[in-house]
């Protein structure tokens, strides 16, 4: 073995590596998290034959470490702390391609070793009840945890607050830094996300033919009737369609793939926020500043400028990114890309779905009944009137969530597991407080956002090479059959 000092400062844990070669001592250096203990880290590396290839290989086993220190279970402060990588790993793409065949062997390993394994029950409730707790798709960027809510690659949202990059001191996460997370289950490092910023503007620009199908349709046409026409109008440009009509090896779906995601999910501001000028501001638009980031930048060209706004919406765009797979939008996405219909043709139907009372219009509904409340009520509403509005509300047949008032009144009702708010309660009424009091629109802000979550899912679903969705459908009659034969 080549000979390799490890040493750790008390107040400052990090471990020092020495290489003694010729004569000579060399020193790299490695910051850890502050509950990693360094005495339990250990790095091998084997006798070279020559002590110049003995550097460079230790310098490559030290940046390799850099890039795995830490993993899921070691805790920092209550973070579940994920893989770090090295500032000199900037490209995304290059990051997939070294992790896509591992993740290619563990899942032929897990359908080899447990594909016979069941994962429940299926009963007539969950047949009859859109098919709620049954478990039926792959889906690795998030997990919904029904006390602590959503997880994205394993780190739940205030986790994410605290070790995504953010683009002012202790401020929000930039969305960039979770795209990155999703595709990778990595945490960026503040260079890498500013190297994805870039390249996200270097793919914006959206073709003159999407504003000119946006303005054939009525003004007064839905925010995402004319969201949805842009996407489709974007995909003429889809490099995965024009690929596969050339012909390629299945193997290489996801770079075709990669580079429509990343394109549709950079093209999407400019699109919302020609949407929300031309329908709300008299089509006066406000060009795009490629100095800000995703988030930032589509603030400012919906002519949103002030700094808590632009944080706002770092923050809004980051949690809505992804809410695991069951969900109308992300399962449509998935389900039409499972027939190879390229990420833009995929997309477009998730809008479609998300736009449905029942999913994306949930916020937008939140505001509306608040509103409903004081215009009922007066400004100066009293528990007990707020109490009696909520039972009305509930007994409509319309489910709506407040923080102090509605959870008890739901948990009395005995049909909520979970009475506290998700994230529908509050986004819609921020946006109203900061000048975006068009709720009309507010759906359109949830798709883009969504884009980042069921386009990086989509680059996994190829690079896995995922089949075809095709579940089975029956009828009442072979149910009632059925069950008749069971119940004999």
């Amino acid at each position: 073995m080549g000979d390799l000092f490890i040493g750790e400062e008390a107040n400052n844990p990090q471990i020092s590596f020495l290489f003694l070669l010729s004569g000579k001592l060399f020193e790299q250096s490695l910051s850890l998290p502050g509950s990693i203990d360094s005495r339990r880290l250990r790095v091998l590396l084997p006798r070279p034959r020559a002590p110049a290839m003995a550097f460079f290989r230790g310098l490559t086993a030290v940046s390799r470490l850099r890039s795995r220190v830490a993993q899921e279970t070691t805790t920092l402060g209550g973070v579940r702390w994920l893989q770090m990588q090295s500032a000199s790993d900037l490209d995304l793409k290059s990051q997939l391609q070294e992790l896509i065949p591992e993740q290619q062997d563990r899942l032929k390993k897990l359908k080899s070793e447990h594909g016979k394994v069941q994962l429940g029950n299926i009963t007539v409730d969950m047949v009859l009840g859109g098919m709620r707790g049954m478990t039926g798709m792959l889906w690795e960027t998030s997990l919904l945890d029904p006390d602590e809510g959503i997880r994205f690659r394993g780190l739940s949202i205030p986790e994410c607050q605290k070790v995504l990059p953010t683009a002012v001191k202790d401020g929000e996460p930039l969305p960039e830094g979770l795209l990155w997370l999703l595709l990778t289950g990595k945490v960026p490092t503040k260079e890498q996300v500013d190297a994805l910023s870039k390249e996200l503007v270097s793919r914006s620009s959206v073709p003159g033919h999407v504003y000119k199908a946006i303005d054939a349709l009525p003004v007064t046409a839905h925010p995402m009737t004319q969201f949805t026409t842009g996407v489709m109008a974007l995909q003429v440009e889809s490099e995965f369609q024009k690929a596969y009509d050339k012909g390629m090896p299945k193997s290489k779906f996801w770079e075709p793939t990669y580079e429509d995601c990343l394109n549709l999910i950079a093209r999407l501001p400019p699109v919302a926020a020609y949407v929300y000028r031309r329908i709300f501001k008299d089509g006066k638009t406000v060009a795009a500043d490629n100095t800000l980031d995703y988030a930032a930048n589509f603030s400012h060209m919906l002519g949103f400028d002030d700094p808590k706004m632009l944080e706002l919406m770092r923050l809004y765009v980051t949690i809505h990114t992804d809410h695991e797979g069951g969900n109308v939008s992300a399962h449509t996405g998935h389900l039409v890309g499972s027939a190879l219909s390229d990420p833009y043709l995929s997309f477009a139907a998730a809008l479609n779905g998300l736009a449905g009372p029942l999913h994306g219009l949930a916020n937008q509904e939140v505001l509306l009944w608040i509103k409903s409340v004081i215009g009922e009520t007066g400004s100066d509403v009293t528990v007990d009137q707020l109490k009696e509005y909520v039972w009305k509300t509930l007994k409509s047949g319309k489910v709506s969530k407040l923080y102090e008032v509605v959870p008890p009144i739901l948990t009395e009702l005995g049909k909520v597991k979970n009475p506290w708010p998700n994230v529908d309660a509050h986004s819609g009424v921020l946006l109203n407080h900061f000048g975006l009091s068009e709720a009309r629109y507010y759906t359109v802000l949830f798709g883009v956002s969504r884009s980042m979550g069921i386009g990086s899912q989509l680059i996994w679903d190829r690079a896995l090479g995922l089949p075809l969705e095709r579940p089975k459908s029956v009828t009442m009659e072979w149910l009632e059959n059925h069950c008749r034969k069971a119940t004999a």
